[in-house]
C-alpha cells in the first residue's frame, strides 16, 4: 500500500493502517488532506503518527474528492519519500510579504541542501491558511529569493464558510495563518486552467488593499461591479444576493500578456468594497467575466494534454487534483461531470484530491508563481 489512500479516521482501523503501511514502507512520510466535517478527528491521526514515528503534514480542506466526485468525509493519506521535507511555519498577517518570504525562503533553503541532486529540481508545493490576506505577494517576493530554484505550486487549505479556523498541521501542532511548504519532485509541479472566456471590454480597479477592491473606475467598487453585472449579463446584483452571484461573475486581473487571472468575489463589506479570495493590485485591469453555465470539456482536455506532453502516458499513475470550492458552487451538481472526464481522460489510478480556496501554479512549466481561482490544479504524485 505505497498508492495515496482514503482513511475514514476511525479509530478501530487507524493505526492498523498505518502500522501495516509502515512495516512494509519505513522512514516514508504523510501528506494528509483532510475534509473540513472531520476535523475534530484530526487528533486522533496526529497522535497515531506520533506514537509510529511517522512525519505527517498537510492541511484541512472542505471536501475531498476522487474521480467519482465528492467524498463524504475522511483523509487522503498520501505516502511521499524521507528525501522530501516539510516545514509548517506560522505568518503574523501584519508584518508584511516580504517577512513571510523570507521565513519561507530560509527554510526551503535549508531544505534544498538536503535534497538529493540526482533527483533533479524539486517543486515547492505550499499549502496556505486561505485566511491569509496576501498570498499573492508573499509570492511575488519569494519569486525575487528563489528565483527558478524550484518549480512552484500549492493551494489554499480552510474553511468554505472563509471563517478562520485552524486548517494547517504536522504531526505536533495544528495552525491557522500560516504556510505548509513540501519540497516533492518535479513530476509534482502542476498544471492549472480554468476554462473561462474574457470579453474584450476592461475597467481599472483604482482603489484596493490586498483583498478589497474600494473603487473601480473611480467609483465605489459595488456600484460599479453591480453596474458590470447588469449591463453585460441582464443580471440584478443586490446586497442580498451577492455572495451566490459572485461565483457566477468573477472577476478577470488581466496580465501584461493578456492571460488572466481569476478573482471570486465572496463578500460585500459596509462601506461597499469588494473582498476577493486573493489581491488585486492597484491600478489593475479588470474584466468581468462570466462563468460558463455548463462545464464541458475543454478545461480537462487541456490539464490532460499539458500532462501527457510533460510526462508522456499517465494512465495508472496517481494523480492529485485540487478542484476551487467557488468552481464547484458556481456548477453545482455539474462539476461532478467535470471530475468524471477527469478520471476518463487521464486513466488516474487513482486520482485523489480536495476542493480548495485558491490554487498556485505557473502559467508554463518554468514559470513565475501565481494565485488563482476558479481553477482546477493536478499533479503527478509520487511516493518514492
Amino acid at each position: 500500500m505505497n498508492a495515496p489512500w482514503h482513511s475514514p479516521l476511525d479509530s478501530g482501523q487507524l493505526e492498523v493502517q498505518l502500522r501495516q503501511w509502515q512495516s512494509s514502507h519505513p522512514g516514508q512520510q504523510l501528506l494528509a488532506l483532510v475534509a473540513e466535517s472531520d476535523q475534530q478527528q484530526l487528533p486522533l491521526l496526529q497522535t497515531c503518527c506520533l506514537h509510529l514515528g511517522i512525519a505527517l503534514a498537510g492541511g484541512i480542506f472542505p471536501r475531498l474528492l476522487d474521480g467519482q466526485g465528492f467524498l463524504p468525509g475522511g483523509a487522503w493519506l498520501l505516502p511521499y519519500a524521507s528525501s522530501a521535507n516539510a516545514a509548517l511555519l506560522g505568518i503574523h498577517p501584519d508584518r508584511g510579504a516580504g517577512i513571510a518570504a523570507q521565513q519561507m525562503a530560509d527554510q526551503v533553503q535549508h531544505m534544498l541542501q538536503q535534497w538529493p541532486a540526482a533527483q533533479g529540481k524539486p517543486t515547492l508545493f505550499m499549502l496556505f491558511d486561505a485566511m491569509l490576506p496576501d498570498i499573492a505577494s508573499i509570492l511575488d517576493e519569494l519569486y525575487l529569493l528563489l528565483a527558478d530554484q524550484v518549480y512552484y505550486g500549492g493551494v489554499n487549505a480552510g474553511s468554505e464558510s472563509f471563517q478562520p479556523m485552524p486548517c494547517l498541521f504536522d504531526q505536533h501542532r495544528t495552525i491557522g495563518h500560516g504556510v505548509l511548504c513540501l519540497l516533492l519532485p518535479s513530476s509534482a509541479n502542476p498544471v492549472i486552467a480554468h476554462g473561462y472566456s474574457a470579453p474584450q471590454k476592461t475597467t481599472c480597479a483604482t482603489a484596493t488593499a490586498g483583498n478589497r477592491i474600494f473603487q473601480i473606475d473611480w467609483r465605489p467598487a459595488f456600484d460599479s461591479y453591480r453596474q458590470m453585472v447588469q449591463e453585460q449579463y441582464g443580471a440584478a446584483l443586490t446586497r442580498e444576493n451577492f455572495y451566490s452571484f459572485g461565483v457566477h461573475f468573477p472577476l478577470g486581473v488581466v496580465l501584461a500578456n493578456q492571460q488572466v487571472l481569476i478573482r471570486v468575489p465572496v463578500a460585500l463589506e459596509d462601506d461597499g468594497s469588494v473582498f476577493c479570495v486573493g489581491e488585486v493590485p492597484e491600478n489593475a485591469l479588470l474584466i468581468m467575466l462570466q462563468a460558463p453555465s455548463e462545464p464541458g470539456t475543454e478545461c480537462v482536455d487541456s490539464i490532460v494534454a499539458d500532462l501527457r506532453q510533460r510526462h508522456g502516458d499517465i494512465s495508472q499513475q496517481a494523480l492529485v487534483s485540487f478542484y476551487c470550492a467557488g468552481r464547484s458552487m458556481h456548477f453545482g451538481q455539474a462539476a461532478l461531470q467535470e471530475i468524471s472526464h477527469l478520471q476518463a481522460s487521464s486513466a488516474a489510478a487513482p486520482l485523489v484530491g480536495a476542493l480548495t480556496l485558491g490554487e498556485i501554479a505557473s502559467l508554463q512549466e518554468w514559470g513565475y508563481p501565481l494565485f488563482h481561482n476558479a481553477s482546477i490544479l493536478c499533479s503527478l504524485w509520487r511516493s518514492a
